[in-house]
Protein backbone atom coordinates (compact mmCIF):
# COMPACT_ATOMS: atom_id res chain seq x y z
CA UNK A 1 0.00 0.00 0.00
CA UNK A 2 1.27 3.43 -0.91
CA UNK A 3 1.92 5.70 2.02
CA UNK A 4 0.29 9.12 1.86
CA UNK A 5 0.74 10.17 5.46
CA UNK A 6 3.49 12.76 5.71
CA UNK A 7 4.25 11.71 9.29
CA UNK A 8 4.60 7.99 8.62
CA UNK A 9 8.13 6.98 9.46
CA UNK A 10 7.80 3.37 8.46
CA UNK A 11 8.96 0.38 10.44
CA UNK A 12 11.90 0.94 12.76
CA UNK A 13 15.01 -1.14 12.32
CA UNK A 14 15.93 -2.27 15.80
CA UNK A 15 18.42 -5.02 15.10
CA UNK A 16 21.23 -2.97 16.59
CA UNK A 17 19.23 -1.80 19.59
CA UNK A 18 21.10 -3.93 22.13
CA UNK A 19 24.53 -3.56 20.55
CA UNK A 20 25.35 -0.11 21.80
CA UNK A 21 28.57 1.39 23.17
CA UNK A 22 28.84 2.06 26.93
CA UNK A 23 28.34 5.81 26.40
CA UNK A 24 24.86 5.18 24.97
CA UNK A 25 23.86 2.86 27.82
CA UNK A 26 25.18 5.33 30.39
CA UNK A 27 23.15 8.16 28.86
CA UNK A 28 20.04 5.99 28.43
CA UNK A 29 20.28 4.79 32.03
CA UNK A 30 20.53 8.33 33.32
CA UNK A 31 17.56 9.23 31.09
CA UNK A 32 15.44 6.57 32.80
CA UNK A 33 16.18 8.16 36.17
CA UNK A 34 15.54 11.66 34.80
CA UNK A 35 12.08 10.67 33.58
CA UNK A 36 11.45 8.83 36.82
CA UNK A 37 11.74 12.20 38.55
CA UNK A 38 8.61 13.48 36.77
CA UNK A 39 6.24 10.97 38.38
CA UNK A 40 8.30 10.24 41.47
CA UNK A 41 6.22 12.44 43.77
CA UNK A 42 2.84 11.17 42.50
CA UNK A 43 2.22 8.45 45.10
CA UNK A 44 3.63 10.51 47.98
CA UNK A 45 1.76 13.77 47.39
CA UNK A 46 -0.74 13.05 50.20
CA UNK A 47 2.15 11.97 52.47
CA UNK A 48 4.06 15.18 51.73
CA UNK A 49 0.94 17.23 52.44
CA UNK A 50 0.52 15.43 55.75
CA UNK A 51 4.20 15.57 56.70
CA UNK A 52 4.55 19.29 55.96
CA UNK A 53 1.00 20.22 57.05
CA UNK A 54 0.24 21.57 53.59
CA UNK A 55 -2.91 21.69 51.49
CA UNK A 56 -3.24 19.87 48.15
CA UNK A 57 -3.00 23.19 46.30
CA UNK A 58 0.28 23.97 48.09
CA UNK A 59 1.76 20.55 47.38
CA UNK A 60 0.71 20.77 43.73
CA UNK A 61 3.23 23.58 43.37
CA UNK A 62 5.89 20.84 43.31
CA UNK A 63 4.82 20.22 39.73
CA UNK A 64 4.17 23.86 38.90
CA UNK A 65 7.64 25.09 39.92
CA UNK A 66 9.29 22.10 38.23
CA UNK A 67 7.58 22.56 34.86
CA UNK A 68 7.58 26.35 34.89
CA UNK A 69 11.36 26.32 35.14
CA UNK A 70 11.48 23.54 32.54
CA UNK A 71 9.46 25.67 30.10
CA UNK A 72 11.66 28.73 30.50
CA UNK A 73 14.79 26.57 30.33
CA UNK A 74 13.77 25.42 26.84
CA UNK A 75 15.00 28.82 25.65
CA UNK A 76 18.32 28.28 27.41
CA UNK A 77 19.29 24.67 26.76
CA UNK A 78 20.12 25.12 23.08
CA UNK A 79 22.02 28.31 23.88
CA UNK A 80 24.08 26.45 26.48
CA UNK A 81 24.71 23.17 24.65
CA UNK A 82 25.72 24.93 21.41
CA UNK A 83 28.46 26.71 23.35
CA UNK A 84 29.79 24.18 25.89
CA UNK A 85 28.91 20.93 24.10
CA UNK A 86 26.55 18.05 24.85
CA UNK A 87 28.69 16.21 27.40
CA UNK A 88 29.20 19.23 29.63
CA UNK A 89 25.53 20.15 29.36
CA UNK A 90 24.53 16.65 30.47
CA UNK A 91 26.93 16.74 33.40
CA UNK A 92 25.76 20.20 34.44
CA UNK A 93 22.14 19.06 34.37
CA UNK A 94 22.89 15.91 36.35
CA UNK A 95 24.87 17.85 38.94
CA UNK A 96 21.96 20.24 39.48
CA UNK A 97 19.51 17.35 39.89
CA UNK A 98 21.79 15.65 42.43
CA UNK A 99 22.10 18.83 44.48
CA UNK A 100 18.47 19.93 44.40
CA UNK A 101 16.93 16.47 44.77
CA UNK A 102 19.10 15.94 47.84
CA UNK A 103 18.12 19.34 49.24
CA UNK A 104 14.44 18.57 48.58
CA UNK A 105 14.70 15.63 50.93
CA UNK A 106 15.87 17.93 53.73
CA UNK A 107 13.00 20.42 53.33
CA UNK A 108 11.27 21.58 56.49
CA UNK A 109 8.49 23.46 54.72
CA UNK A 110 6.53 23.16 51.52
CA UNK A 111 7.94 26.51 50.32
CA UNK A 112 11.50 25.20 50.49
CA UNK A 113 10.49 21.95 48.82
CA UNK A 114 8.84 23.87 45.96
CA UNK A 115 11.98 26.00 45.55
CA UNK A 116 14.30 22.99 45.48
CA UNK A 117 12.00 21.29 43.01
CA UNK A 118 12.39 24.32 40.71
CA UNK A 119 16.16 23.88 40.75
CA UNK A 120 15.63 20.22 40.01
CA UNK A 121 13.53 21.22 36.99
CA UNK A 122 16.36 23.33 35.60
CA UNK A 123 18.80 20.44 35.89
CA UNK A 124 16.34 18.03 34.34
CA UNK A 125 15.67 20.40 31.43
CA UNK A 126 19.38 20.68 30.66
CA UNK A 127 19.74 16.92 30.77
CA UNK A 128 16.68 15.62 28.91
CA UNK A 129 16.85 18.24 26.16
CA UNK A 130 20.40 17.13 25.35
CA UNK A 131 20.33 13.39 26.07
CA UNK A 132 18.50 12.33 22.89
CA UNK A 133 20.94 14.24 20.70
CA UNK A 134 23.83 12.55 22.51
CA UNK A 135 22.26 9.10 22.17
CA UNK A 136 21.59 9.61 18.45
CA UNK A 137 25.14 10.87 17.91
CA UNK A 138 26.82 8.01 19.79
CA UNK A 139 24.51 5.09 18.97
CA UNK A 140 25.28 2.17 16.69
CA UNK A 141 22.63 1.00 14.23
CA UNK A 142 21.36 4.36 13.04
CA UNK A 143 18.91 6.89 14.40
CA UNK A 144 15.91 4.50 14.39
CA UNK A 145 17.49 2.25 17.02
CA UNK A 146 18.63 5.27 19.03
CA UNK A 147 15.18 6.86 19.05
CA UNK A 148 13.56 3.57 20.08
CA UNK A 149 16.08 3.24 22.89
CA UNK A 150 15.32 6.78 24.06
CA UNK A 151 11.54 6.27 23.91
CA UNK A 152 11.96 3.01 25.84
CA UNK A 153 13.94 4.89 28.49
CA UNK A 154 11.19 7.51 28.65
CA UNK A 155 8.47 4.88 29.10
CA UNK A 156 10.45 2.90 31.63
CA UNK A 157 11.19 6.03 33.64
CA UNK A 158 7.57 7.21 33.60
CA UNK A 159 6.44 3.74 34.74
CA UNK A 160 9.07 3.19 37.42
CA UNK A 161 9.04 6.70 38.91
CA UNK A 162 5.75 6.22 40.79
CA UNK A 163 6.83 2.72 41.83
CA UNK A 164 10.10 3.98 43.32
CA UNK A 165 8.24 6.82 44.99
CA UNK A 166 5.83 4.34 46.56
CA UNK A 167 8.46 1.89 47.79
CA UNK A 168 10.72 4.53 49.33
CA UNK A 169 7.93 6.92 50.30
CA UNK A 170 6.07 4.29 52.28
CA UNK A 171 8.85 4.49 54.87
CA UNK A 172 9.30 8.27 54.70
CA UNK A 173 8.29 10.84 52.11
CA UNK A 174 11.87 12.18 52.08
CA UNK A 175 13.50 8.95 50.91
CA UNK A 176 12.43 9.16 47.22
CA UNK A 177 14.28 12.47 46.90
CA UNK A 178 17.46 11.04 48.43
CA UNK A 179 17.12 7.94 46.25
CA UNK A 180 16.86 10.03 43.08
CA UNK A 181 19.92 12.07 44.08
CA UNK A 182 21.91 8.86 44.60
CA UNK A 183 20.84 7.35 41.25
CA UNK A 184 21.61 10.55 39.38
CA UNK A 185 25.03 10.70 41.03
CA UNK A 186 25.71 7.23 39.62
CA UNK A 187 24.54 8.47 36.20
CA UNK A 188 26.89 11.45 36.50
CA UNK A 189 29.86 9.17 37.14
CA UNK A 190 28.94 6.82 34.28
CA UNK A 191 28.64 9.66 31.75
CA UNK A 192 31.84 11.29 33.02
CA UNK A 193 33.70 8.00 32.47
CA UNK A 194 32.15 6.60 29.29
CA UNK A 195 30.97 9.58 27.23
CA UNK A 196 33.45 11.58 25.19
CA UNK A 197 32.69 15.11 24.06
CA UNK A 198 30.85 15.29 20.74
CA UNK A 199 31.30 17.97 18.07
CA UNK A 200 29.50 21.23 18.79
CA UNK A 201 26.80 22.41 16.35
CA UNK A 202 28.09 24.46 13.43
CA UNK A 203 25.76 27.33 14.36
CA UNK A 204 25.25 28.69 17.86
CA UNK A 205 21.66 29.07 19.04
CA UNK A 206 20.51 32.44 20.39
CA UNK A 207 18.02 32.81 23.23
CA UNK A 208 15.34 34.28 20.94
CA UNK A 209 15.62 31.80 18.06
CA UNK A 210 12.98 29.40 19.50
CA UNK A 211 10.51 32.28 19.99
CA UNK A 212 11.07 33.46 16.41
CA UNK A 213 10.45 29.92 15.17
CA UNK A 214 6.91 30.07 16.58
CA UNK A 215 6.09 32.60 13.87
CA UNK A 216 5.74 29.59 11.58
CA UNK A 217 2.02 28.78 11.30
CA UNK A 218 2.38 25.01 11.34
CA UNK A 219 4.66 24.97 14.37
CA UNK A 220 2.48 27.46 16.23
CA UNK A 221 -0.56 25.25 15.60
CA UNK A 222 1.24 22.14 16.82
CA UNK A 223 2.41 23.99 19.93
CA UNK A 224 -1.09 25.33 20.67
CA UNK A 225 -2.66 21.88 20.34
CA UNK A 226 0.08 20.39 22.53
CA UNK A 227 -0.53 23.10 25.14
CA UNK A 228 -4.17 22.05 25.60
CA UNK A 229 -3.22 18.37 25.53
CA UNK A 230 -0.54 18.84 28.18
CA UNK A 231 -3.07 20.52 30.46
CA UNK A 232 -5.17 17.35 30.40
CA UNK A 233 -2.10 15.11 30.71
CA UNK A 234 -0.77 16.81 33.82
CA UNK A 235 -4.16 17.12 35.46
CA UNK A 236 -4.18 13.34 35.43
CA UNK A 237 -0.60 13.10 36.65
CA UNK A 238 -0.68 15.74 39.39
CA UNK A 239 -4.28 15.85 40.65
CA UNK A 240 -5.51 12.26 40.38
CA UNK A 241 -3.51 11.02 43.42
CA UNK A 242 -5.62 13.31 45.62
CA UNK A 243 -8.85 12.18 43.96
CA UNK A 244 -7.97 8.47 44.37
CA UNK A 245 -6.81 9.00 47.98
CA UNK A 246 -4.84 5.72 48.08
CA UNK A 247 -1.84 4.55 50.06
CA UNK A 248 1.59 5.19 48.48
CA UNK A 249 1.76 1.56 47.37
CA UNK A 250 -1.73 1.67 45.86
CA UNK A 251 -1.10 4.92 44.02
CA UNK A 252 2.33 3.70 42.91
CA UNK A 253 0.82 0.52 41.46
CA UNK A 254 -1.85 2.50 39.58
CA UNK A 255 0.67 4.86 38.02
CA UNK A 256 3.09 2.02 37.27
CA UNK A 257 0.35 0.36 35.20
CA UNK A 258 -0.38 3.78 33.68
CA UNK A 259 3.29 4.17 32.71
CA UNK A 260 3.45 0.68 31.20
CA UNK A 261 0.49 1.48 28.93
CA UNK A 262 2.08 4.82 28.05
CA UNK A 263 5.30 3.08 27.00
CA UNK A 264 3.61 0.29 25.04
CA UNK A 265 1.26 2.59 23.14
CA UNK A 266 3.98 5.15 22.48
CA UNK A 267 6.57 2.73 21.09
CA UNK A 268 4.51 -0.12 19.63
CA UNK A 269 0.89 0.90 18.99
CA UNK A 270 1.11 4.52 17.79
CA UNK A 271 3.27 3.81 14.70
CA UNK A 272 0.87 1.09 13.55
CA UNK A 273 -2.15 3.34 13.99
CA UNK A 274 -0.39 6.11 12.08
CA UNK A 275 0.37 3.84 9.13
CA UNK A 276 -3.24 2.70 8.94
CA UNK A 277 -5.23 5.86 9.65
CA UNK A 278 -2.84 8.80 9.26
CA UNK A 279 -1.26 10.84 12.02
CA UNK A 280 -3.75 13.70 12.22
CA UNK A 281 -6.72 11.36 12.48
CA UNK A 282 -4.95 9.29 15.11
CA UNK A 283 -4.02 12.38 17.10
CA UNK A 284 -7.51 13.90 16.95
CA UNK A 285 -9.14 10.62 17.92
CA UNK A 286 -6.70 10.05 20.76
CA UNK A 287 -7.37 13.52 22.19
CA UNK A 288 -11.14 13.03 22.05
CA UNK A 289 -10.84 9.63 23.76
CA UNK A 290 -8.57 11.17 26.42
CA UNK A 291 -11.19 13.86 27.03
CA UNK A 292 -13.93 11.27 27.50
CA UNK A 293 -11.68 9.18 29.74
CA UNK A 294 -10.81 12.01 32.15
CA UNK A 295 -14.45 13.12 32.45
CA UNK A 296 -15.50 9.57 33.34
CA UNK A 297 -12.55 9.46 35.74
CA UNK A 298 -13.88 12.55 37.49
CA UNK A 299 -17.46 11.32 37.84
CA UNK A 300 -16.90 7.58 38.32
CA UNK A 301 -16.69 5.64 41.56
CA UNK A 302 -13.30 4.66 42.98
CA UNK A 303 -12.92 1.52 40.84
CA UNK A 304 -13.93 3.37 37.68
CA UNK A 305 -11.57 6.24 38.44
CA UNK A 306 -8.72 3.78 38.95
CA UNK A 307 -9.37 2.03 35.63
CA UNK A 308 -9.68 5.34 33.78
CA UNK A 309 -6.41 6.59 35.29
CA UNK A 310 -4.58 3.53 33.99
CA UNK A 311 -6.37 3.67 30.62
CA UNK A 312 -5.39 7.32 30.10
CA UNK A 313 -1.79 6.12 29.74
CA UNK A 314 -2.73 4.55 26.39
CA UNK A 315 -4.13 7.80 24.95
CA UNK A 316 -1.26 9.83 26.38
CA UNK A 317 1.30 7.43 24.87
CA UNK A 318 -0.23 7.71 21.41
CA UNK A 319 -0.52 11.49 21.65
CA UNK A 320 3.08 11.89 22.84
CA UNK A 321 4.45 10.02 19.85
CA UNK A 322 2.34 11.78 17.23
CA UNK A 323 2.94 15.25 18.69
CA UNK A 324 6.70 14.66 18.68
CA UNK A 325 6.72 13.56 15.04
CA UNK A 326 4.35 16.37 14.09
CA UNK A 327 6.60 19.03 15.61
CA UNK A 328 9.68 17.47 14.00
CA UNK A 329 8.16 17.53 10.53
CA UNK A 330 6.03 20.65 10.48
CA UNK A 331 8.56 23.50 10.65
CA UNK A 332 11.02 24.91 8.16
CA UNK A 333 13.20 26.25 10.98
CA UNK A 334 16.25 24.27 12.16
CA UNK A 335 14.91 21.30 14.09
CA UNK A 336 16.56 22.07 17.47
CA UNK A 337 15.28 25.64 17.35
CA UNK A 338 11.76 24.64 16.30
CA UNK A 339 11.49 21.94 18.93
CA UNK A 340 12.72 24.29 21.64
CA UNK A 341 9.96 26.77 20.75
CA UNK A 342 7.38 23.99 20.68
CA UNK A 343 8.45 22.67 24.10
CA UNK A 344 8.59 26.20 25.50
CA UNK A 345 4.84 26.56 24.83
CA UNK A 346 3.63 23.12 25.86
CA UNK A 347 5.47 22.94 29.18
CA UNK A 348 3.63 26.02 30.39
CA UNK A 349 0.46 23.91 30.41
CA UNK A 350 2.28 21.29 32.50
CA UNK A 351 2.99 24.07 35.00
CA UNK A 352 -0.56 25.46 34.89
CA UNK A 353 -2.54 22.24 35.37
CA UNK A 354 -1.15 21.25 38.80
CA UNK A 355 -1.62 24.83 40.00
CA UNK A 356 -5.19 25.26 38.74
CA UNK A 357 -6.72 21.81 39.32
CA UNK A 358 -6.80 21.91 43.15
CA UNK A 359 -8.00 25.50 43.09
CA UNK A 360 -10.80 24.61 40.71
CA UNK A 361 -11.79 21.91 43.19
CA UNK A 362 -11.79 24.48 46.02
CA UNK A 363 -14.00 26.81 43.97
CA UNK A 364 -16.41 24.05 42.87
CA UNK A 365 -16.09 20.31 43.55
CA UNK A 366 -13.78 17.35 42.88
CA UNK A 367 -15.40 16.65 39.49
CA UNK A 368 -14.78 20.01 37.86
CA UNK A 369 -10.96 19.78 37.44
CA UNK A 370 -11.47 16.72 35.26
CA UNK A 371 -14.22 18.41 33.25
CA UNK A 372 -11.85 21.31 32.56
CA UNK A 373 -9.11 18.83 31.60
CA UNK A 374 -11.48 17.06 29.24
CA UNK A 375 -12.42 20.40 27.69
CA UNK A 376 -8.74 21.21 27.20
CA UNK A 377 -8.17 17.91 25.37
CA UNK A 378 -11.15 18.66 23.11
CA UNK A 379 -9.70 22.10 22.36
CA UNK A 380 -6.44 20.41 21.39
CA UNK A 381 -8.33 18.15 18.99
CA UNK A 382 -10.17 21.19 17.61
CA UNK A 383 -6.87 22.94 16.85
CA UNK A 384 -5.63 19.84 15.00
CA UNK A 385 -8.89 19.61 13.06
CA UNK A 386 -9.19 23.27 12.08
CA UNK A 387 -5.52 23.48 11.10
CA UNK A 388 -5.36 20.04 9.44
CA UNK A 389 -4.91 21.33 5.89
CA UNK A 390 -2.06 23.63 6.87
CA UNK A 391 -0.43 21.01 9.06
CA UNK A 392 -0.60 18.35 6.35
CA UNK A 393 0.72 20.75 3.70
CA UNK A 394 3.56 21.97 5.90
CA UNK A 395 4.57 18.43 6.75
CA UNK A 396 4.44 17.34 3.14
CA UNK A 397 6.94 20.00 2.08
CA UNK A 398 9.24 19.58 5.07
CA UNK A 399 12.64 17.93 5.00
CA UNK A 400 12.87 14.13 4.55
CA UNK A 401 12.18 11.98 7.58
CA UNK A 402 15.74 10.69 7.99
CA UNK A 403 16.75 12.72 11.02
CA UNK A 404 20.19 13.61 12.21
CA UNK A 405 21.50 14.31 15.67
CA UNK A 406 20.65 18.00 15.58
CA UNK A 407 17.01 17.26 14.67
CA UNK A 408 16.32 15.76 18.08
CA UNK A 409 18.39 17.85 20.45
CA UNK A 410 15.64 19.91 22.08
CA UNK A 411 13.01 17.23 22.63
CA UNK A 412 12.08 16.22 26.19
CA UNK A 413 8.92 14.23 26.14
Amino acid sequence: MERDDPFDTGTSHVGGLLRQPPAVWATAGASVVAFMGIGLVDPILPSIAQGLRATPSQVSLLFTSYFLITAVAMLVTGFVSSRIGGRRTLLAGLALVVVFAGLAGTSGSVARLVGFRAGWGLGNALFVSTSLAVIVGAAAGGSAAAILLYESALGLGMACGPLLGAVLGDANWRYPFFGTAALMAIGFLCIAVFLREQPKPARRTSLLDPVRALGHGGLASAAAAAFFYNYAFFTVLAFTPFALNMTPYGSGAVFFAWGVLLAVFSVLVAPRLQRRFGSLRVLGGSLVLLAADVVVLGYGDHATATVCTVLSGAFIGVSNTVFTELALGVSDAPRPVASAGYNFVRWFAAAAAPFLAPRIEEWSDVHMPFVVAGGAAVLGAAVVWTRRASLTHEAAVSAPRHATEDEFSAFAS
